[in-house]
């Protein structure tokens, strides 16, 4: 049983080489969608996330809303244990697992079996584990031979690929995805899009950062609107985005 509890919950990024001017100001909130205050220190602070309260439960399949700033990414990286609470109390059972960038610990000098490891370790798996779904991530990946050459020799559809591949296959209780995932060309498209929904039907909690009102109707049971790091509407994606999208 997978659970998500937040009562309260304030993300604050602190500018220390940020002055009082109002132009430097209004350019961070420009860029941030942040509120602009300052702590206790006098420090200048950017409030990411505003007095969050809601629960996830087993079955829920949530889309987070909002335009560019609103506070998304940020709750994602805070549901993945990136950022932590700077108050408030987010409670998290279940095992995570991320989807918001299937290439970071990749590295161009070493073979796409040596990123293979890398990846699958920075996902948390074993090396006991990744050997035994080897022979499953390279087949899916397409790369033959390929696989044991330096990943700076391969193409950008080759390194999506294998980074996909060996990203999708851990089946955690959580899922956080910023957007879904959608790579290669039109063949390579369809077994992804197969494994994507696989995998979601899998997981016990799905949260999916999304601008698109089609994927949200078809995939969500519950949309959370997000403005300026505070809710702005909570409930079925019908009614949300019906106000959201207009």
């Amino acid at each position: 049983m997978a659970f998500v509890e937040f009562k309260n919950v304030f993300v604050d990024f602190a500018i220390y080489n940020a002055s009082g001017r109002s132009l430097k100001k209004h350019l961070i909130q420009a860029t941030t969608g942040g509120q602009i205050g300052a702590n206790t220190e006098g420090h200048v602070i950017v409030r990411a996330l505003n007095d969050l309260s809601f629960s996830l439960k087993d079955g829920d399949r949530v889309a987070l809303l909002g335009h560019n700033g609103a506070g998304k990414s940020t709750l994602l990286r805070l549901l993945s244990g990136v950022y932590t609470p700077t108050s408030g109390v987010a409670h998290i059972s279940g095992e995570i697992g991320s989807l918001i960038d299937i290439s970071l610990g990749i590295d161009p000098e070493a073979t796409g079996r040596e990123n293979i490891y890398l990846r699958g370790g920075l996902l948390g798996m074993t090396k006991k584990e990744i050997n035994k779904h080897l022979d499953e991530i390279i087949e899916f990946s397409e790369l033959g031979d390929f696989i044991d050459m330096p990943l700076r020799t391969y193409s950008t559809g080759m390194h999506l690929r294998l980074a996909f591949a060996v990203s999708t296959i851990v089946h955690p209780e959580i899922l956080l995805m910023d957007e879904w995932l959608s790579v290669g060309d039109e063949s390579f498209k369809h077994k992804a899009e197969a494994r994507m929904s696989e995998l979601v039907q899998a997981t016990n909690i799905l949260v999916i950062a999304s601008h698109s009102r089609e994927l949200v109707m078809n995939i969500c049971n519950r949309a959370i609107w997000l403005e300026h790091g505070s809710i702005r509407m909570d409930g079925n994606p019908e009614d949300v985005c019906a106000i959201y999208f207009g």
